[in-house]
Parts: structure tokens; C-alpha cells; sequence
């Protein structure tokens, strides 16, 4: 049976969570799974409830019944839908492990995606795009102001095209302009190759090692503005010693990284991130 998700914040004050249950009863519905998170610096009240209805009540139909509630309340608040599967558009560059995990993991139905297309700045993924029967579009770059350009141009037009619900990059190495990042905001999941904030830019197990690091980590966060400073969804450390030289941070790194961005994709699939400001709260 499928289930609604209510993702709500406000100004944490008595009575929400009851306020919240009895609107639930009022309109037949069974909750299943409720968490809520206050934070007392900011004086502010987080919760998501998953609730089950009657087969015969619109979805439509719940939300105007919250909208009046949420008025009263003062609250703010997004609904979901649960099972959800978003259609996906993946950008890669030329490090494959993190797509090839994404595209193993939807084909195998083990992460609830739509695959729509693997986009690239080299050819390298075609094969892999083949395997998994899903589309590849290839946008090469050069380095000149002009191409650049047209490739993020050409992005954009593909995008717009495909109407994706959720855009996943997956170790793709250019920055993206700041108008698509708009137009996706908080559906567009970044991995980053370090534990954030830490090693930006290029060769990070390089500089890991040469700083003599007794951990590596990776980090997910949804893309922003500001490179690498997004919400915070997903991040892991796992510990190395002096033995280990750069190709061995490197494939902890890569191992890292599938687990840490599947799992944040999992975490927006099931409704579980609530974005707040910079910073996010991960229900469980």
C-alpha cells in the first residue's frame, strides 16, 4: 500500500506533535512511522510522519485538509508520496565506480530509480550506459571560454529535454553554472572525494597523504551555488595508517563514495532529508 510522507518545520512551541496525530485520525489515516528532531539553539521543531489513508481519499485531497492546519500552526511543510521513483539523470566524467554502482543498484531494484540518461563529457560511460540499456548523451568540452559555454548550453537544453526529478552527479568534474544549479535546487546530489570540508580541487588522496591523514572520508551533499558547500546529506570516514600509499587512499576513497552517494539518493528517494538553511536533518 502506498503511503504519504509529511516533512514539517516551525518554531518549536507545545502541542505540534499532537496537533499533527489528531489530523491524522481526522482524516482515517494510520500513522506508521513518526521522528521529530528540536533544536533548541535555533529554537525550531523538525518532523516526518508516514502515514497510511483509506484507498478511497485523494492525495489531493490530504494536502488541502494540512493546508488549513499548517495555516493555524504557522507551519511549513512538503508532502511525498512513498513507494517514489524519480526519473534520474546521471553526470559522470571519467571516474566510473560511483555510476556503475548507481546504474547496478537501479537495475537490480535495490535504489528506486528511473534511469533517463548517463550524461558525460567524455565517451568513456557509452559502454557502460549500453549495458544498462539507458541513454548516453555525450557533451565534450574544450577548455576556450566559447566551449565551455556551449556545453553547458547544450546541458541545460538536455536536461530541460529529459524533465528529470532528480539529477545525481557522479564524480562529474566541471562546475555547473549557477542557472542550473537553480533550476534543480535540492534535486541535484553531488559525491565529493574527501571528507568536506577538507582536500578541495584536484589529487585529494595526494594531498591526504602528503598531510600523513589517519582517515579518509567522502562526502554527499546537495549542489549549490558555492562549490562543495551544499547541504550536507551523507558522509563516512574509515581509518588508514602510514602503510597506506596514494592508490590505497584512492580505492578506500572509491569504495567510500558508491556506499555514501547511494545512500544519500536512498535518503531523498524515501523522503527523509529535510533541507534547513545550509545544513540538513536525516531521519532515519
Amino acid at each position: 500500500m502506498a503511503s504519504i510522507v509529511l516533512l514539517l518545520w516551525c518554531r518549536d512551541r507545545p502541542g505540534i506533535v499532537a496537533a499533527v496525530a489528531s489530523w491524522v485520525t481526522s482524516i482515517g489515516g494510520n500513522i506508521i512511522d513518526a521522528q521529530q528532531h528540536t533544536d533548541g539553539h535555533d529554537a525550531m521543531f523538525f518532523q516526518r510522519v508516514e502515514f497510511e489513508v483509506p484507498p478511497d481519499r485523494a492525495v489531493d485531497d490530504v494536502h488541502r485538509s494540512f493546508g488549513a492546519l499548517a495555516q493555524e500552526l504557522q507551519l511549513s511543510y512538503r508532502f511525498g508520496v512513498r513507494p517514489y521513483r524519480p526519473r534520474a539523470v546521471v553526470l559522470v566524467s571519467k571516474p566510473l565506480h560511483c555510476a556503475m554502482d548507481l546504474l547496478s543498484r537501479a537495475y537490480l531494484g535495490n535504489l528506486s530509480l528511473d534511469m533517463q540518461a548517463l550524461i558525460s563529457n567524455h565517451p568513456d560511460a557509452r559502454n557502460l550506459a549500453e549495458m544498462f540499456a539507458v541513454d548516453f548523451v555525450h557533451l565534450p568540452v574544450d577548455d576556450s571560454d566559447d566551449g565551455r559555454a556551449t556545453q553547458e548550453d547544450a546541458l541545460a537544453q538536455t536536461l530541460e529535454s529529459l524533465q528529470p526529478d532528480l539529477v545525481i552527479l557522479a564524480r562529474y568534474m566541471l562546475v555547473l553554472p549557477p542557472a542550473i544549479v537553480r533550476r534543480w535546487n535540492h534535486q541535484m546530489i553531488n559525491i565529493h572525494h574527501s571528507f568536506l570540508p577538507a582536500f578541495a580541487g584536484a589529487n585529494p588522496y595526494r594531498q591526504a597523504h602528503d598531510r600523513g591523514v589517519k582517515v579518509v572520508g567522502a562526502t554527499s551533499h546537495y549542489v549549490s551555488e558555492r562549490l562543495d558547500e551544499g547541504p550536507i546529506i551523507s558522509q563516512e570516514v574509515v581509518p588508514v595508517s602510514h602503510r597506506d600509499d596514494v592508490e590505497s587512499l584512492a580505492r578506500h576513497g572509491r569504495d567510500l563514495e558508491t556506499i555514501v552517494l547511494a545512500r544519500a539518493v536512498r535518503a531523498h528517494i524515501d523522503h527523509r532529508v529535510l533541507v534547513f538553511g545550509n545544513r540538513t536533518i536525516v531521519f532515519d
